[in-house]
């Protein structure tokens, strides 16, 4: 018969010092943006469509530290929208192409990077109009996001483009995308698959539905 064994002895655990705030449950407001005190700041890598800069700073709590960062000059994402049959079940304009970096195709939102200095609304209608050949009569900011902000400097501007003009898409040399008009509630269910992977498509179109369920 297999011995029971001793009941082990009580640990004292070291306890804390620091006092812990509980969490607040109200909504948060909106804060005045602190930015950190830039002490150097080096660029260790330079290609294309991207630079990574080992910074030294000063935190706005007072911490002294160094990030490898990598800046770029932000992105457009445009969720095209066709309305005419449906407003509560428009048709989405989405794209199948392979990417590198995840291995794999993905289903995405037409996006791109902006040029140094491009206005983000004049870049979102001319990537719109470069990989699917449409312009849209009505534009609208939907939201502003960074995507993976512990490392990556890049804002993602998402906006709503509806009254869509067929058109001939003239995509870059590297780009081979697959064009298709999907409704909403069948992206929505592509979403709970698990069918798309990719950050921007779901934070834009879960916001999306969100809010026209309001209405």
């Amino acid at each position: 018969m297999p011995k029971k064994s001793a009941k082990p002895a009580k640990q004292n655990r070291p306890k804390n010092t620091k006092s812990q705030k509980a969490p607040k449950k109200n909504s948060p407001k909106q804060e005045a943006i602190e930015t950190a005190e830039l002490l150097s700041s080096e660029v260790v890598y330079e290609g294309s469509l991207f630079r990574v800069r080992h910074d030294k700073l000063i935190e706005p709590g007072g911490k002294h530290s160094e990030r490898d960062v990598i800046r770029h000059n932000g992105s457009v994402v445009i969720l095209a929208l066709d309305r005419s049959k449906s407003k509560k079940n428009p048709w989405i304009v989405i794209e199948r192409q392979y990417r590198h970096a995840a291995n794999q195709f993905l289903w995405e939102l037409p996006a791109g990077k902006l040029d140094e200095g491009e206005d983000p609304l004049a870049g979102a209608k001319r990537e719109l109009e470069e990989e699917t050949g449409y312009k849209a009569k009505k534009w609208k900011p939907l939201v502003e996001y960074y995507a993976s902000p512990g490392f990556l400097g890049e804002s993602m501007k998402v906006f709503l483009a509806e009254g869509l003009i067929p058109g001939d898409a003239h995509p870059e040399d590297d780009e081979d995308i697959e064009l298709r008009l999907v409704k909403l509630s069948e992206v929505l269910k592509m979403i709970e698959k698990g069918a798309i992977l990719d950050g921007k498509t779901l934070t834009s179109v879960l916001l999306y539905a969100r809010l026209i369920a309001k209405k």
